[in-house]
């Protein structure tokens, strides 16, 4: 009989208190690391050993070195070329700390040499394939792709990203060679407990071109023209076929402008339809900051998991999204029921092109911010004493 999740704080059980819970309670558990958007190309890029062409074509900048530069402006001398391992600085010690089952992220930049940048696109982001390690080095096990970067440089730089990624040993979800290829799930085998399964889906609304979707016979994103009840029907038949008992499915989203906390209700109704469908968790992404949680059905929505890692941090405008501010999440999910366990969540910055863990006070802005946003959801968390977030169960339900 699965039993709820005990909770306990972790000052006083340590880091795997939930975890163990879980298995007290007999409950067959995974823990998944889910991180919002993650953008290694352009000034990271030329931070790495192996910087590309820094020629870009954008309205106030010609060179990716730019955002080198406004970086350093911020916050102090970068030491590049950095390794590999540098961006995700603290990160690395929170996945160990976590161990998570699987480690799934939307990557927003285009891995390759191409110089067919789109035409008409007022950004572009590229990652030289020589500096993959860079997202080896967290041992990612998912890059979800269907988002607004990935065709920067053209159908070809997509291929090169697929084949680049592929002998990685990294699965992609979201785009591919074809349409069949861009709609498949990523496979994760979590040994002893079953399978993770990604499905990644990109809208309009986050600015992907519709000349950019898959076809039988042309590379491209999975792509949903729109969010609607229709959508999640014809959808059903696939979210169906693809899972089996004991998995865990994601529906990895990209969805939604870049700022603003609000949530559609266009994509409320879709998440909850796409719950009700067979969905375990809707990973929402596109917004460079968080937006709400909501806990629909006991099963997880993160409407929008906010930028993890960029070149942004020289960039002014929007201050008061604090979008340098970030979480890593990890959700533990019931694999025989696919329901929420629990939640924790990591407080993040970004500086100097690196994850640090965020200062108390900063901590203390994301917890309050998010209690502010998901409480129309009835989802709060509270801040622990090592500033980390927690999910606090609530007894009502929507």
């Amino acid at each position: 009989m699965i039993r709820t999740l005990r909770r306990g704080r972790r000052k006083e059980h340590g880091a795997f208190e939930e975890i163990v819970a879980a298995e007290e309670n007999g409950t067959n558990a995974v823990t998944l690391f889910l991180g919002g958007d993650v953008m290694t190309g352009r000034g990271i890029d030329q931070a790495l050993a192996h910087p590309g062409d820094p020629r870009i074509h954008e309205p106030h900048a010609r060179s990716a070195a730019t955002y080198v530069r406004l970086a350093e402006q911020a916050n102090g001398p970068i030491p590049h070329p950095v390794d590999c391992s540098y961006p995700w600085g603290a990160a690395l010690e929170e996945l160990t700390i976590r161990q998570p089952d699987a480690r799934i992220v939307n990557l927003e930049t285009s891995i390759t040499r191409s110089e067919q940048y789109w035409r008409g696109k007022d950004i572009h982001y590229r990652m030289h394939p020589d500096n993959v390690p860079c997202i080896t080095a967290a041992r990612l096990d998912c890059c979800v792709l269907a988002n607004n970067h990935v065709l920067d440089y053209g159908y070809s730089g997509l291929l090169e990203t697929l084949d680049t990624l592929q002998r990685s040993g990294v699965r992609t979800a979201g785009a591919g060679r074809n349409s069949a290829e861009a709609a498949a799930p990523a496979v994760i085998e979590v040994p002893g407990k079953g399978r993770v399964m990604i499905l990644g889906f990109g809208t309009p609304t986050s600015g992907i071109p519709a000349s950019w979707a898959a076809t039988e016979d042309r590379p491209g994103v999975n792509l949903l023209a729109e969010l609607s009840a229709n959508v999640v029907e014809r959808l059903g038949p696939t979210l169906r076929s693809v899972k089996r008992p004991g998995d865990v499915l994601v529906a990895s989203m990209h969805w939604g402008g870049n700022w603003g906390f609000a949530v559609p209700e266009e994509h409320v109704r879709f998440a909850h339809g796409l719950i009700r469908a067979g969905v375990d968790v809707v990973h929402g992404h596109s917004s460079h900051h968080l937006r709400p949680i909501e806990v629909f059905e006991d099963k997880l929505i993160l409407y929008g998991c906010g930028d993890l890692l960029d070149d942004y941090e020289g960039i002014t405008g929007y201050e008061e999204f604090r979008d340098v501010l970030g979480l890593m999440y990890f959700p533990i999910i019931d694999v025989s029921t696919g329901r929420l366990c629990d939640l924790r969540m990591t407080p993040m910055r970004i500086r100097n092109f690196r994850l640090n863990r965020a200062s108390s006070a900063e901590a203390r802005w994301l917890t309050d911010t998010l209690n502010r946003e998901s409480r129309k959801f009835d989802v709060r968390v509270e801040l622990d004493a090592d500033n980390r977030l927690a999910w606090v169960a609530t007894s009502g339900r929507r």
